[in-house]
């Protein structure tokens, strides 16, 4: 397991989640004059994604992040998106936070599937963070935060061996292996197969730095060349023209990791059956896992490291619905598999004199008010986000 993988599955997730959000109000926008209170209006939209990004882009989050440290649990990670997603006035009720999780995961799974080199996760990761500065060209401040991560990423990603990342690649198959969601986009596309797993193709530019497959060379003892063999190798390969650049505005080449729903796509998602047994199959066991205090102990600290927006109205939150039309988000929740609820893990950090005062300090930060606490916004504590892991 690499301990440098937490970052870039973070920020890739984060960028797919950003995606769909933003297609979504799009979708559901009202130009400003005609839309009533209970609706979405541009102004909003931009709010809801400067909120959102400056909330993900937070200097201390940032330095949580990028610290060696080992992958959460899926549930853990989770538990960071709902809190990342419900930085705004936005509010998502748990069938559409579960369909906008299924995409976000599935979507960044392909791309990692895809890479032709384990290194070309980086320049996935600089794809996202491109687009997110697009959504974002207004605002100076949230700018320079997202421009700060990708210093980061060249700083200490850059220099890193092929070995290391294919480490880091297979530290993120590991995660994602469980995971066979049918999403409609890729079924249309005939790139995922009905059992929800993904069909890898068999042509197009081959890794940098290598040749196209055909040629078998043999070489003597002194290095030299002494035979050519052909033989065909079943696909339609053309050689790299360039490499990606790692530059703050460079050419990143590749196109994994750009807006899939920049076409206003309908998207839904479908888990099989397969996927429903593993779930039962992996439930969390009625036994504390021993590892799971330390865990928890981490995300606070990732989670105490987000900036909290203060309520700039008394206005509860707009709903955003990620299907078609209430009813089906109904239904969704109704049909939800029981084995996905989170159950609450007590954990007693009371015994811990270190533990305590640092998540004290935590609870700190988030300088909770008392019109935050009235609001459905923000107004969450440390433990109480806990509790939904």
């Amino acid at each position: 397991m690499s301990m440098r993988t937490l970052p870039l599955l973070f920020l890739n997730l984060g960028g797919e989640m950003l995606y769909i959000l933003d297609q979504r109000l799009r979708a559901q926008n009202i130009p400003g004059d005609k839309a009533r209170k209970d609706e979405w209006t541009e102004v909003d939209r931009k709010r809801v994604m400067n909120d959102i990004i400056s909330t993900m882009f937070n200097r201390k989050f940032m330095e949580e992040l990028f610290k060696p440290q080992e992958l959460y649990s899926k549930k853990a990670l989770r538990t960071v998106y709902d809190r990342l997603a419900h930085a705004s006035i936005m509010r998502l009720n748990q069938a559409s936070m579960d369909k906008l999780y299924d995409l976000m995961t599935m979507a960044f799974k392909y791309q990692v599937l895809l890479c032709p080199r384990p290194k070309d996760v980086l320049l996935v990761t600089f794809n996202h963070l491109d687009a997110i500065k697009g959504l974002i060209q207004d605002s100076p401040a949230i700018l320079h935060q997202v421009d700060e991560t990708l210093r980061q990423l060249t700083g200490i990603y850059g220099g890193l061996s092929a070995g290391e990342f294919q480490l880091i690649r297979q530290t993120l198959l590991i995660f994602f292996q469980d995971l066979h969601i049918r999403v409609s986009i890729f079924l249309k596309d005939k790139v995922q197969n009905s059992n929800g797993r993904f069909v890898l193709p068999v042509s197009g530019p081959v890794p940098w730095g290598t040749e196209v497959p055909g040629l078998i060379r043999t070489f003597n003892s002194k290095g030299e060349e002494v035979k050519k063999t052909e033989f065909k190798h079943g696909g339609s390969y053309v050689a790299a023209l360039k490499e990606g650049s790692l530059e703050l505005y460079g050419d990143r080449v590749l196109k994994l990791g750009t807006n899939m729903y920049s076409m206003n796509r309908p998207v839904e998602t479908h888990m099989s059956a397969a996927s429903k047994n593993l779930a039962s199959q992996t439930q969390e066991s009625i036994v504390p896992n021993p590892l799971a205090k330390e865990e928890l102990n981490l995300l606070a600290r990732l989670i105490g490291g987000m900036g909290i927006q203060k309520p700039s109205g008394p206005e509860p939150g707009f709903r955003l619905n990620l299907f078609t039309t209430d009813e089906e988000e109904e239904q969704a929740a109704l049909t939800r598999p029981e084995e996905l609820s989170y159950e609450v893990i007590n954990i007693q950090a009371t015994q811990d004199q270190q533990t305590n005062q640092e998540l004290a300090r935590i609870m700190g930060e988030f300088e909770i008010t008392d019109q935050s606490r009235r609001s459905a916004s923000k107004g969450d504590d440390l433990l109480a986000m806990m509790d939904e892991l």
